[in-house]
């Protein structure tokens, strides 16, 4: 509990001091620009939380991943600490698919509707706007990063179910899937409770990218289950 109040300090002082740097980006900076400029700003951000909470964030086979390439980036999902994983895991600039419900939080909302696309699970018309939105997000070459599972795994099994969009999208646009295996953050804060956190190394691994080249909605199921069979190795390795 001390441990997890104590990493709350740095978050707040950080928060308050990145926010007014999102607004100008936003504001002031071009289309074109402002969202690598963001990433970049995430990257830092989420590298100075890790340092302040005596964590270190291990990517293995980041090689695996061109830093001038646009792809469809998916993940399994098990801890908040993913979050500024993902934003660290590569230098690709990226918008991630979040839930409609964290636009309601105050200021970090304003993040989150500025540099990522949100959606309203429940509504089925706002799930397809948001498919729409990622698929002019590839066009602008932007990569798309996603949780096919579509939730955090509060279960003991290794991963949730998955959802088909991410792979949908990647054949649609013919963009590179890129899978990446988070591996122990739930060791260092719970999915259960935010009070089960604890300092460590969190690591996650990059999957050889399957190009979608040639690829259509027939081969959707077939690109999931690769995709589950990858993370599979790593998490039962």
């Amino acid at each position: 509990y001390i441990y997890t109040l104590y990493c709350f300090i740095p978050f707040l002082f950080s928060f308050l001091i990145v926010i007014p740097f999102y607004f100008v980006i936003f504001n002031l900076w071009s289309d074109k620009k402002a969202p690598h400029a963001a990433h970049k700003l995430s990257r830092a951000w989420a590298n100075f939380l890790f340092f302040s909470f005596f964590m270190k964030a291990e990517i293995r086979r980041k090689e695996l991943i061109d830093p001038q390439k646009t792809y469809v980036f998916v993940s399994n999902h098990l801890s908040m600490l993913d979050i500024p994983l993902y934003a660290v895991s590569c230098t690709n600039t990226f918008r991630f698919l979040a839930k409609a419900e964290l636009t309601k939080i105050p200021f970090l909302g304003y993040i989150i509707n500025n540099l990522y696309i949100s959606v309203n699970r429940s509504d089925k018309s706002d799930r397809w706007k948001s498919i729409e939105k990622m698929k002019e997000t590839l066009d602008e070459n932007f990569s798309v990063f996603l949780a096919p599972e579509g939730t955090r795994n509060k279960t003991d099994e290794p991963l949730l179910p998955f959802k088909e969009g991410a792979f949908r999208l990647a054949i649609a646009s013919q963009k590179p899937l890129a899978i990446l295996t988070v591996i122990n953050t739930r060791d260092h804060l719970s999915p259960k409770s935010m009070f089960q956190m604890s300092p460590g190394t969190l690591s996650a691994e990059w999957s050889e990218p399957v190009e979608t080249t040639g690829m259509t909605e027939k081969d959707i199921e077939s690109l999931m289950n690769l995709t589950k069979i990858r993370m599979m190795t790593i998490l039962t390795r």
